[in-house]
């Protein structure tokens, strides 16, 4: 939950697309906003705790109570915002979304250049052609847009113009220059084409032209006429022409674009499906200040690493932001990798730049946001003054009942997010605290040559401990900082078993009691409270495991060696009590495996 939180505070105030996920990491539902901020937010209430906005129906009630997490795409205008939002639902098809899961999709308006006297005409389904131009697409007005330009133009107006012989009635209003009997030459009309393109092109334009002639209905007294251009004039204000996140070239195109500033960098990843922009990704990584940046390594990296396991490529081709000086090398060996060609490209100018343009501001953003969480970290090191701001800060508690079961934990928090690929649990075999805490400790300094060190140590202790963390680190040479966080200390028992004693921090400058509400203790909870958990978790799984070992133990006939034999072939309880009668007597003896079998058809057991 405080990831969601966090994810919430730092939204920007921009168009985009927002999603929601529920705690397996399905898509429950995608929205567009005009200012993310303000939409994202509407849906919750902060205080005094993080629940669904009151005023909800009961579906979006029902929605946000099952949403734990959240991502967006930062687009350039809510036109762009409408057209990905349709693009996502109808190819994703979240759960709470409705209304638009259909097959249908905003229309374009075409020119399909094969014909020898081309028309616009509006379609909703783009197909491939070297030949065909499109233009869009419209999420509003399209026809009205068509319409205009047909009225403005000498355009031929149906398809029956062209197999008829002979002009029609609209010859005669001076809305068609009858090619049908060869009153005009395809160079004359491709140019009357062009200028009509034009000003598709060109919303002002076009609207200055429909203002010019609305005027000119109204000087000949045709007021409905003029009325009708006032109204569509309206419409087509309303609506963006050209749309930066959506193509009609039906290309699968992934984008890669590298941002940074001087404390961290940020990889984002855009994916491109039959010309629309389908999901996102990113990735945060810290610089070091001895070592600098390097965009062209970052582009290199990430591209062999994103394509090492992707099989088979489905892109046609692949984008970046910056060129980069191995791009041609890169190149090759994808092409290589995959048996076909591969193109790397950085655009300079067209639609692919747009879409890399994309990408960039999407990056920009994060950073952003990352300077605002970035500043937590900031305040810590200045105020514990601390040798580095804690980037990358792995915490670490362990767990036991009266010393039995004893287990480690080590949860590792980096660039404002918990990494749970990197969390680590250790079985312990030492009953006192202070001795378990020796255990963990040194065995993950052992580990130091191929997991490096991070920023910094918190410990779930207090002065003592920490002690210990310092003086473990300094055996091995490495000089880390170290801070612990425990419960003050009270005489009256039954004080802080109401839950009133407060948390303490220890670091080399001595002791700091904080206000319950300072967002440097608040930090140090967070990442403690996920170290306990992990630590609980992991210890409970020993004690089950630990109480079916006894349950198996007291068959007649089942002794330690038996049962180190049993773990030894089958691995886990689970396959002990799915084992086949045959198996197990070739295993155990036919007596034994009928008393285990019977035992497990009695109890049922649970096992893991």
């Amino acid at each position: 939950m405080q990831r969601l939180i966090e994810k919430l505070q730092a939204l920007p105030d921009a168009p985009g697309v927002y999603q929601y996920f529920d705690q397996n990491g399905r898509l429950l539902y995608v929205g567009k906003a005009k200012s993310l901020k303000k939409r994202v937010k509407s849906y919750f209430r902060f205080s005094p705790a993080l629940t669904p906005a009151p005023n909800l129906s009961p579906r979006i009630f029902k929605m946000i109570h099952e949403t734990k997490n959240l991502e967006y795409i930062v687009v350039e205008s809510e036109n762009d915002a409408l057209i990905l939002e349709n693009s996502l639902i109808k190819q994703l098809k979240p759960k709470y979304n409705i209304l638009l899961r259909d097959d249908k999709t905003y229309p374009y308006l075409y020119v399909d250049f094969n014909e020898t006297f081309p028309r616009i005409k509006l379609t909703r389904k783009v197909i491939r052609g070297s030949n065909i131009r499109y233009f869009g697409p419209f999420p509003s007005a399209a026809k009205e847009i068509m319409d205009s330009l047909y009225e403005l133009f000498p355009l031929v107006q149906k398809e029956s113009c062209i197999k008829g012989k002979k002009a029609c009635l609209f010859y005669q209003m001076k809305r068609c220059l009858a090619p049908c009997e060869g009153k005009v030459t395809p160079k004359e009309y491709a140019q009357i084409l062009d200028e009509a393109i034009f000003h598709l092109k060109d919303k002002q334009k076009l609207i200055e032209k429909l203002q010019n002639k609305m005027q000119e209905y109204a000087e000949q007294l045709r007021f409905e006429e003029a009325a009708s251009l006032r109204d569509r004039i309206k419409k087509i204000e309303s609506v963006q022409i050209q749309s930066g996140i959506d193509f009609a070239k039906m290309e699968n195109l992934d984008i890669f674009a590298v941002e940074e500033d001087e404390k961290q960098a940020v990889l984002v990843r855009l994916f491109m499906r039959e010309g629309k922009v389908i999901s996102s990704s990113s990735t945060l990584y810290h610089i070091d200040k001895e070592k600098g940046f390097d965009r062209s390594e970052a582009y290199k990296r990430a591209l062999l690493e994103f394509y090492q396991n992707q099989t088979p490529l489905t892109a046609s081709r692949i984008i970046v932001a910056h060129d980069f000086s191995d791009r041609d090398s890169v190149q090759n060996y994808l092409s290589k990798k995959f048996g076909k060609k591969i193109t790397v490209q950085h655009p300079l100018r067209g639609e692919k730049r747009k879409i890399a343009n994309l990408a960039l501001l999407n990056a920009k953003e994060l950073l952003k946001k990352r300077k605002n969480q970035n500043r937590i970290e900031d305040i810590i090191k200045s105020y514990f003054h601390l040798q580095h701001s804690p980037y990358r800060i792995e915490a670490f508690d362990n767990s036991h009942i009266s010393g039995s079961n004893p287990v480690g934990a080590m949860v590792v928090y980096e660039n404002g997010k918990f990494v749970k690929s990197d969390y680590r649990h250790y079985t312990l075999h030492h009953k006192d605290e202070y001795a378990q805490m020796k255990e963990l400790l040194t065995r993950r300094c052992e580990s130091f040559a191929k997991n490096p060190p991070p920023d910094l140590w918190i410990i779930d202790g207090g002065e003592t401990l920490r002690q210990l963390a310092v003086d473990i680190l300094q055996s091995h040479g490495v000089g880390i900082d170290v801070i612990a966080i425990a419960k003050e200390k009270h005489d009256a028992k039954a004080h802080r078993a109401k839950g009133k004693a407060k948390d303490i921090l220890y670091s080399a400058m001595g002791v700091h009691k904080l206000s319950p509400v300072d967002e440097k203790l608040l930090f140090f909870q967070k990442i403690r409270d996920e170290a306990h958990r992990f630590a609980l978790q992991f210890h409970r799984q020993k004690r089950q495991k630990e109480s079916k070992l006894v349950e198996l133990l007291q068959i007649d006939g089942i002794g330690e060696a038996t049962l180190k034999k049993l773990l030894h072939f089958y691995g886990t309880f689970e396959r002990i009590k799915k084992s086949d009668f045959e198996e197990l007597k070739q295993l155990v003896g036919e007596k034994t495996a009928q008393k285990i079998l019977e035992h497990f058809s009695k109890h049922d057991l649970n096992l893991l």
